[in-house]
């Protein structure tokens, strides 16, 4: 991994500590095992099918290349000055949750199928000739699975499962249907309501790499105890959940709810050659084997307050990492550690009518910025110092620069469709401000059609980072037309165009960026 994308990796897991409540099947620690005191049934099965096309134009901006050679978005293999691209894909997943008929025990596991495969990539045979689709990939992806258990003592939950916290800034479920990824963790959490609160505490053993088989060649044992990767979490929360906010709204009432977690990474030692790219197989032995000295605290607050017509919501965090040996080549060291000091905060608010048939929202953000080049949002490992004018790029270069200070969102907290979406991939090292608008066309006993307009004003934290050294990066407005109705059927039609401002632009050709647009088409079949 680049040097400093192992700071950024480590801060990011370390963050994502799990808290909070997404949609079904998920295991947050505001999910206090109501459905286990008296479960519904013995079975239950939900989730939703979803397909989507896309349609991209110009999102290379037309500005050229980096310095680095990179262009900002794929073109055309054919003609590298076309415009456009498209791509269709799919996804089937399910959330099944399995109930001891006397309550007090449950088995919950989340199955994608066809998980983002696209549509027509794998014609059998010659493609002009092919008459069927085969399969790429995994056909059925496990994300989740876990068990939980009311005690005397509290939840206790054990297993691979989701997490999720406050706005999902930081640590996301990608539960949404237009989500792409999701954080999930192996973890052992119990979960206890105490004095109006739920107070959770959590371990997550994140790596323990390098392994090998063992003699039945059926499990797989550790090769070194003291590479492991381990989280400790502990969190408190003031929650009340969205049945009874929306009790309480019918009935005029104001909710307030809130939450903080603390959260502390380390690893002692490493092995590098067990996940950097080599030419050849690396033998794993004591020589391969460096003392790391990794250690990252994350810390995150959450409130929301809701009532009848409204709705403001924030969520802060604050991370902080050290790398006592940075260096990923054995016998090769360096005499500093890597430092990370990076916050974030992303705000929601939104008015309306109590029946919620028009919301007007601004929403805004801001994700600190290192001064390097680029900004730092999927360093790749191995790669070579960031050029100014460079889209992105490790974000240190030791023994010239120990820092690494850019702040990374969650990928599937969206707040716009090209700019942050598409062509950064996060909100990083950046703020932003997006006003929007929506309301009901149509309103059936059954059905609605709504239309929404969100406009957003992206700027670079520091301008360094940007690859026209500038602070305005682009202004972007995306418009919606959604149906919904109480069967569970969806279709969203989303458009967007960015207009690109001097940050996007490249001095080093003498080229303006030049706008952009998006159209998606999404269906979602709900169960």
């Amino acid at each position: 991994m680049s040097r400093a994308g192992r700071v950024l990796a480590g801060l990011a897991l370390a963050a994502a500590c799990s808290l909070g409540a997404s949609a079904a099947g998920a295991a947050g620690f505001t999910d206090y095992g109501a459905d286990l005191e008296s479960p519904p049934k013995i079975f239950e099965l939900d989730g939703y099918f979803r397909t989507r096309g896309s349609l991209f134009y110009n999102l290379d901006l037309d500005r050229g290349p980096t310095p680095s050679g990179e262009i900002f978005f794929p073109v055309p293999a054919a003609d590298p000055t076309a415009q456009a691209l498209s791509l269709a894909d799919m996804r089937l997943r399910t959330d099944l949750r399995l109930y001891a008929p006397g309550g007090g025990l449950a088995l919950k596991l989340r199955l994608d199928a066809l998980d983002n495969v696209a549509l027509g990539s794998a014609p059998e045979g010659i493609p002009a000739a092919a008459t069927t689709q085969g399969t790429t990939g995994a056909l059925l992806t496990v994300r989740r699975v876990y068990a939980e258990a009311l005690t005397p003592l509290g939840l206790v939950t054990v297993g691979r499962m989701g997490h999720h916290f406050g706005l999902g800034m930081l640590a996301n479920g990608g539960d949404c249907a237009d989500c792409d990824g999701g954080d999930v963790a192996d973890r052992a959490a119990l979960v206890v309501p105490l004095l109006g609160h739920l107070w959770a505490l959590a371990y997550d053993l994140t790596s323990v790499g390098p392994t090998t088989r063992d003699k039945t060649n059926l499990r797989v044992v550790a090769l070194e105890p003291t590479t492991f990767v381990h989280n400790l979490s502990f969190a408190v929360l003031g929650w009340r959940g969205p049945e009874a906010r929306a009790r309480r709204t019918q009935a005029g009432k104001v909710t307030p709810e809130y939450g903080a977690f603390v959260s502390h990474r380390f690893q002692k030692n490493d092995v590098p050659a067990s996940y950097l790219p080599t030419a050849q197989p690396v033998p794993i032995d004591a020589a391969q084997i460096m003392a790391r000295g990794y250690a990252a605290t994350a810390v995150d607050a959450w409130g929301r307050i809701e009532g009848p017509g409204f709705r403001f919501e924030t969520e802060a965090a604050f991370l902080h990492a050290v790398v006592d040996q940075p260096s990923l080549v054995p016998g090769v060291l360096y005499r500093d550690p890597v430092t990370s000091n990076a916050w974030g905060v992303a705000f929601e608010g939104e008015v309306g009518d109590e029946a919620e048939t028009y919301r007007i929202g601004l929403d805004a953000g801001v994700a600190s910025g290192d001064a390097a080049p680029g900004f730092g949002a999927f360093p790749r490992a191995g790669a070579p110092a960031s050029q100014p004018g460079d889209l992105d790029g490790p974000q240190a270069n030791p023994p010239f620069d120990t820092t690494v200070d850019n702040f990374r969102f969650s990928s599937d907290y969206r707040i716009d469709r090209i700019l942050f979406r598409e062509i950064v991939g996060t909100v990083t090292d950046a703020f932003y401000f997006r006003p929007r608008i929506r309301g009901d066309v149509y309103r059936g006993r059954h059905s609605k059609l709504e239309l929404a307009l969100a406009a957003v004003s992206s700027f670079a934290f520091r301008p360094e980072s940007a690859p026209g050294a500038e602070r305005p990066l682009g202004l972007e407005l995306d418009p919606t037309v959604r149906y919904t109705n109480d069967v569970g059927f969806e279709a969203a039609l989303e458009q967007a165009t960015l207009f690109p401002l001097a940050g996007l632009d490249n001095p080093a050709l003498g080229l303006r960026a030049r706008p952009a647009q998006l159209w998606r088409l999404r269906l979602t079949y709900g169960f």
